[in-house]
């Protein structure tokens, strides 16, 4: 018998969400079970630790977020994608700082939720040190320090605006993913902000000075035409 892919743990209260969603995760060769609401979900780790948890924030007798929290404060590094709420950037703010590895607003392609899955699950296999909860980041010589709020490049502090350095950091810790301006947008400076695209085309620029990469033969950061950004250098996460 052919084992599946991974093992994803699927957990919302809708059951017109996890029928249609693991259905749908199973074509795609992976193992799914569900979980209906939060402290079940925590038994089901207990139980069997799956390869990734796909979880819904709002949820009864326990939420996505504390969820989350549970599993970090007991040194879990299970790789999670929470489902948040469209327009709510302050919940996903703090769902990322908390260790969540990504995130996407309700209601959603499944699609695209398979592409982000597909993607946590590449960087915890090619990291020691889950990216999303890493304090410090390397990649060919540029070092970011989370806690610092600081990068440097071959040893020298790089001087970035706060959202420069927020978008370096969102690159480098999606490495390999093509990641559309709209997202971008959407996780760096929130759908509340009155920024256009050109904002995330800014913002590269000013990285690609400070780092000293080339947009038609670059090191980090590559354009992907009429689509977005991919950060193409090796990424490592240190605690």
């Amino acid at each position: 018998m052919t084992q599946p892919a991974a093992n994803i743990l699927l957990v919302d209260d809708e059951p017109s969400i996890t029928e249609h969603l693991s259905a749908f995760l199973q074509r795609a060769g992976y193992g799914v079970r569900c979980a209906a609401d939060g402290k079940a979900a925590l038994q089901e780790v207990e139980k069997q630790a799956p390869d990734l948890m796909i979880l819904d924030v709002l949820m009864p007798k326990m939420d996505g977020r504390a969820v989350l929290r549970t599993l970090r404060s007991q040194g879990s590094r299970l790789p999670v994608i929470l489902l948040t709420q469209v327009g709510e950037a302050g919940e996903r703010a703090m769902a990322l700082e908390e260790g969540a590895d990504d995130y996407l607003n309700k209601p959603f392609d499944p699609r695209e939720l398979l592409a982000r899955a597909r993607a946590v699950l590449r960087r915890a296999q090619s990291s020691p040190v889950p990216l999303s909860s890493a304090w410090k980041i390397t990649s060919a010589g540029l070092v970011l320090d989370r806690r610092a709020r600081r990068a440097a490049l071959n040893g020298k502090v790089i001087n970035l605006t706060p959202k420069a350095l927020s978008l370096l950091e969102y690159l480098m810790t999606h490495p390999d993913e093509l990641i559309t301006r709209e997202r971008l947008l959407d996780a760096v400076w929130g759908w509340d902000y009155p920024a256009g695209t050109r904002a995330v085309d800014t913002r590269i620029a000013e990285l690609r000075r400070a780092l000293g990469d080339e947009a038609e033969e670059p090191r980090y950061i590559e354009t992907v035409t009429g689509e977005g950004y991919r950060y193409r250098a090796a990424v490592e996460g240190e605690q």
